[in-house]
């Protein structure tokens, strides 16, 4: 008897640290198979622009993980993204605003956007999913009113440091990715309404009967998500030195499969930000690698999709088993 209870405890053991570490385990992996496979996987160039290539996804994954946390889902993400794109865009072109003045203006309006997603969905109860898709093809449509489906460009010199500068080696996007992700850290564990996150998503009714007014946490939390994906459009768009109406197109799906990848569960209550960074990095280093290794596009769709389908199949076989 003692033999199987000593097994049972390392058995759990073993459970727990696959739980915590795996995702981790899983992206030395993946860079390790890279490094074998391609000579200019392991150098520091590639290295710095995997960074770069996924600091907009890093960004905008701290704000969908909190909705992902509360149980939610906002698919508008990619289209909120292309709007700031075009409306910082044209502020700064057409109506020939000093970039900071366009910048902020930008991500008012995509905060904005998401506490309308977060009102409607707390006082019409509405599912997030139709309501965050009508705001997709609502935005998406605006865009293309306001840019006449035509790239905008023209941008001052000082503009494109936000996405195409360094600090030393380090790009700008990848310290701003840092930040925003030092910040939803400190959000989740330092913070009363972080904890207020797992609580609603946990158990609503639960949180309800606590004291916890769920619908402001809402509120906050796609307001959150809104702003965060405004950040990322910010430096896509500065990045590409291009206002462009496909700028955020399909953007939504991959930042859906870091934060799933990185263990936030879709059906709320689980996630933490470190593993979603270690989601996004998957993801960057897998299509990396997957481009050094001359791997074509469409079969990279197909991965990626398998990838997301898989990481919620996890995540509901664990959930299932739980409970």
């Amino acid at each position: 008897m003692k033999n199987i209870s000593t097994l049972n405890i390392a058995g759990g053991n073993a459970a727990a640290f696959a739980r915590q570490y795996g995702i981790f385990i899983v992206l030395l992996i993946l860079v390790i198979f890279f490094t074998i496979v391609s000579e200019n996987f392991l150098v520091s160039n590639n290295l710095l622009n995997i960074a770069r290539q996924v600091s907009m996804m890093g960004i905008a994954a701290v704000g969908f993980s909190f909705v992902l946390l509360l149980g939610g889902i906002d698919l508008s993400i990619g289209s909120v993204i292309t709007l700031v794109n075009i409306v910082a865009a044209y502020l700064m072109v057409n109506a020939d605003w000093h970039p900071a003045f366009a910048v902020i203006a930008a991500l008012l309006l995509s905060a904005a956007i998401g506490f309308s997603n977060g009102w409607i969905i707390s006082n019409i109860r509405m599912p997030p999913i139709i309501v965050t898709l009508a705001m997709l093809i609502i935005i998406e449509g605006v865009a293309y009113l306001i840019s006449g489906g035509l790239p905008i460009f023209g941008f001052t010199k000082s503009f494109a440091v936000i996405g195409q500068g360094y600090v030393g080696p380090i790009p700008v996007p990848v310290i701003i990715m840092a930040v925003v992700m030092g910040l939803g850290g400190f959000i989740l564990k330092k913070t009363y309404f972080g904890r207020y996150f797992y609580a609603v998503g946990g158990n609503e009714e639960a949180a309800k009967l606590s004291g916890i007014d769920v619908n402001r946490v809402k509120y906050l939390v796609y307001t959150l998500s809104g702003f965060f994906a405004g950040i990322a459009g910010i430096v896509i768009l500065s990045r590409t030195n291009s206002g462009q109406v496909l700028s955020g197109k399909g953007f939504e799906f991959d930042v859906l499969t870091a934060c799933v990848l990185g263990g936030v569960s879709v059906t709320g209550g689980v996630g933490k930000i470190s593993n979603v960074l270690a989601g996004v990095l998957i993801l960057g280093v897998l299509s990396n690698g997957l481009v050094l290794m001359d791997i074509s596009q469409f079969v990279q769709m197909v991965i990626k999709g398998s990838v997301l389908m898989i990481a919620v199949a996890l995540d509901c076989l664990q959930h299932r088993k739980a409970s």
